[in-house]
């Protein structure tokens, strides 16, 4: 049977120099149910996931997982959160260091790209499309997330519009939602080709963009 890292009393023996306590302990089997979770709905959607499945892929206990979470909606609403915040370590905080529209948006695309190599960069699209429609906690929970994206995409593309490095013409919110839409798309039929997945994702956003050729060439700054 799998471990479950959070049955039991306290061991003091964990407190010791390099041992983990308990809370590094839930923590770390917390992220591995949500990243199990995470691939388990980009690849089946909600309706199919199975926590059963969801525990064994991530090497632990059904019994750890609903210490965890009570049930599949609050695991689900969970990834929801997990993808947000480990997005906004692995990409976002480099976006932000681009004082450059242009720049920034590439390094999403690029950074977006490398971080769906854990195949799940269908769980956005699929919790969206199964939930279109439907006034559910998870629906409107997706939907928040994916228009914080399409804002700060448009945020930048206004700002590069007014700096003349992106062409005016579309409105900056309709460019953003074609550089998501064809951030999204490039990413999920490439599946983690890498280094392709990258490169493409960014001469795609580029081209939506409207950007001088090879200008997705530049690198992000870090």
């Amino acid at each position: 049977m799998p471990p479950d890292d959070d049955a039991g009393p306290a061991d003091p023996q964990r407190c010791l120099p390099g041992r983990r306590t308990q809370a590094e302990r839930r923590a770390r089997t917390r992220d591995k149910l949500l990243e199990s979770a995470a691939r388990g709905l980009s690849r089946y959607g909600y309706g199919n996931l199975v926590l059963e499945e969801v525990a064994n892929d991530a090497g632990y206990s059904r019994g750890a997982l609903y210490h965890l979470f009570k049930d599949k909606q609050d695991l689900t609403l969970a990834v929801g959160d997990w993808v947000l915040e480990t997005w906004a370590h692995e990409v976002g905080r480099f976006v932000d260091q681009e004082a450059d529209p242009v720049a920034a948006l590439l390094t999403l695309a690029r950074g977006h790209a490398v971080y769906c190599r854990r195949d799940i960069a269908r769980v956005a699209i699929a919790l969206r499309l199964e939930f279109s429609g439907q006034d559910h906690p998870i629906g409107r929970a997706i939907e928040e997330g994916y228009e914080r994206l399409v804002e700060q995409c448009s945020r930048l593309i206004d700002a590069g519009q007014d700096a003349g490095t992106i062409p005016s013409g579309a409105p900056a919110r309709t460019l953003a939602l074609a550089f998501v839409g064809a951030l999204e798309g490039t990413v999920m039929s490439l599946a983690g080709d890498a280094p392709h997945d990258e490169e493409l994702a960014a001469h795609a956003v580029a081209g939506v963009l409207g950007l001088e050729p090879g200008t997705e060439g530049r690198r992000p700054t870090r």
